[in-house]
């Protein structure tokens, strides 16, 4: 009954039975999962001793998920977050711990205890609202990524509170369990265990270099060598290999956070981004999703598995309408926030009702609270089944939303006709300053286009001026197909964000390599990315416009018209010859000053286009002019 084979039957035979079920039945595959962990948890009993280590393998599942979320975004992307995650998820913290703080002390609590319970429920479950999003596909819109933003700034928070938490530790006052029974609080130092670090033998500047120490060492390791050691694993052409470097990796990183006291979730994440550019990351995705996936499905049957039914059966009502409380008292907050930060409609109800719940990280502040006599014992068992509450019936607050939806007049969801009903040769992926006007050329000439922005204002003004357009993101795989990816001769990339023009622009040319793809691109080395997705022209958004200043500056400098517009030809003509070349030498996250290849080829070309403006202005001018 014990042993570690027949838990494993016992736990993948659950998920077997539950999750297609519950996703049968529109309940969603975390759902699924925390049933079959009641099932086999507080109904049937069949959980043995070792749960509990279980659910701390299983809990590296959320690590994975961070690492590939941090995959999928770059430094850049993370500062262009700045302000979502200081603003929204640095208030969504503050002001739900004030709020759960101060109605703990309502109800009767000391107020170091108190805060510790703030600080312990402002923290939602990563793992269930990603997984959640990721399904619904909502992962992309506006209440999604206001969501992530948050989630993020959360899993960053967990470190000060790791550290604040000791200093909550006084000697309580006397309070009262909903028995009616003394909660004991123990002394200070008595349920402390062994877990201690060797870092809490060092002062507090020493721990402040390790911890740093360690963040170096991820990021310039993850820059400097991991390139080197998949070079070297792949030529083995080995897949189980580059699996096991790839987990390698992940796990090392993991344990490097641990060890110096920080939250291996949060150095993953930190990894992910260090290697999001990296010509690997694909490979990392898909050596790496299987496990994940299955880690966290452990670890949601795990949490259902670990509802203690004595606690529950001693004060059911009031456990439960403290988990409904909570979840009440934190989307109150939540709504606040989305509406001043201007979410509407089903994006604001998303953002309130997917983190209402506490999270994973829960489980681990309030152990560690235990340990530090910050909590007495009782409490801390009460708020484990709290946090498990609240995260069984978030599968319920998405299906409360997906109800909420279909009943709000949402003005983003207002325009049913935006079903594409028509092909034409020239598909136009983003309208705004720069797509409405190659819209405009082009169909000034006579040619019908398409025209898909995921921007429902911009449809309307086009519209209002006569202009078809559909609302939808443009890098939707279905809306591209239902717009015409197969038969359309052009495709026009003129999004605004670099990373979705990026994707696009690949997912264009696997699915049609015949096709012709013309891109808007940020800068100079977004152009490059470009090139190397399979775009076919690239048009950086102040190239032409400077080539045109430049021109007037020219005529202005003694060159006469024909001239100065001759230099401006010439100088276009080679620079986007210079750039497809350069395109080839240039390497993802290598800066181009480390590159020397880029960096020799570079100079050799300038000077090359100097020598040809040069040559150009003298075979524009007469002898006499020359003279």
């Amino acid at each position: 009954m014990e042993s570690f084979l027949f838990q494993t039957i016992i736990y993948l035979l659950s998920a077997v039975v539950a999750v297609p079920l519950a996703v049968r039945l529109g309940l969603g595959s975390v759902l699924g999962y925390l049933t079959a962990g009641i099932f086999i948890g507080p109904v049937f009993g069949l959980i043995g001793a070792e749960a509990e280590d279980l659910r701390k393998f299983a809990e590296f599942g959320v690590v994975l998920m961070l690492f590939l979320i941090g995959l999928e975004l770059e430094p850049r992307t993370l500062w262009d977050m700045r302000k979502r995650l200081v603003g929204l998820g640095g208030a969504q913290i503050v002001l739900t711990t004030l709020a759960v703080a101060g109605a703990a002390i309502w109800l009767g609590q000391e107020w170091g205890a108190s805060m510790a319970i703030g600080m312990i429920f402002a923290l939602s479950s990563t793992a269930i609202v990603l997984q959640t999003l990721t399904e619904k596909k909502q992962m992309q819109t506006a209440g999604g990524r206001s969501a992530f933003s948050v989630l993020l700034t959360q899993d960053i928070a967990v470190i000060p509170m790791l550290a604040l938490l000791p200093l909550l530790a006084v000697a309580p006052s006397p309070s009262f369990a909903p028995d009616g029974s003394m909660v004991r609080t123990p002394p200070a130092g008595e349920a402390a265990g062994a877990a201690m670090t060797f870092l809490d033998a060092l002062p507090a500047w020493g721990v402040t270099l390790v911890t740093l120490a360690a963040v170096v060492l991820i990021v310039a390791g993850g820059y400097y060598l991991t390139r080197p050691v998949f070079h070297y694993i792949h030529k083995a052409r080995l897949r189980e290999i580059n699996t096991a470097v790839s987990l390698l990796f992940v796990v090392g990183v993991a344990e490097i956070m641990t060890l110096v006291g920080l939250s291996p979730a949060l150095g993953t994440f930190l990894a992910g981004m260090v290697l999001a550019n990296s010509e690997f990351r694909h490979e990392l995705e898909a050596d790496i999703e299987p496990f994940k996936g299955l880690l966290l499905g452990l670890f949601f049957i795990t949490v259902g598995a670990s509802i203690d039914v004595a606690v529950l059966l001693g004060a059911p009502f009031v456990l439960i309408g403290l988990a409904l409380g909570l979840m009440a008292l934190k989307g109150f907050v939540l709504y606040l926030l989305a509406i001043a930060f201007r979410l509407r409609g089903r994006d604001k109800w998303l953002f309130t009702l997917g983190l209402a719940q506490a999270g994973e990280f829960g489980f681990v502040l309030i152990t560690f609270s235990l340990s530090q006599s910050v909590l007495p014992e009782r409490l801390a068992a009460q708020l484990l089944l709290v946090v498990a509450l609240t995260m069984l019936l978030t599968p319920l607050a998405y299906i409360a939303w997906e109800q909420i939806s279909k009943r709000l007049a949402d003005s983003s969801e207002a325009h049913p006709e935006d079903e594409i009903d028509e092909q034409q040769p020239v598909l136009i992926a983003g309208v705004g300053r720069f797509g409405q006007v190659v819209n405009r050329l082009v169909q000034s000439a006579g040619f019908r286009t398409t025209v898909i922005d995921h921007n429902l204002e911009t449809i309307k003004t086009m519209r209002t001026f006569g202009f078809k357009g559909f609302y939808g993101d443009p890098t939707r795989p279905e809306l591209l197909h239902a717009a015409g990816l197969r038969t359309t001769k052009v495709l026009v990339v003129a999004l605004d964000d670099p990373e979705a023009a990026v994707r696009l622009v690949g997912y264009a040319r696997r699915e049609r390599p015949d096709l012709h793809i013309v891109s808007r691109a940020h800068d100079r080395v977004h152009a490059y990315r470009l090139f190397q997705a399979g775009a076919n022209d690239i048009v950086r958004e102040m190239f032409d416009s400077s080539l045109r200043a430049g021109r007037y500056v020219l005529e202005n400098m003694g060159l006469s018209d024909f001239e100065a517009h001759e230099m401006e030809r010439t100088f276009f003509k080679l620079d986007r010859a210079a750039v497809r070349e350069l395109a080839e030498l240039w390497k993802p996250g290598v800066p181009v000053e480390q590159n020397q290849a880029y960096v020799e080829r570079s100079r050799e070309l300038n000077k090359g286009l100097e020598t040809a403006l040069v040559a150009r202005l003298d075979e524009g001018r007469s002898p006499s002019d020359a003279a």
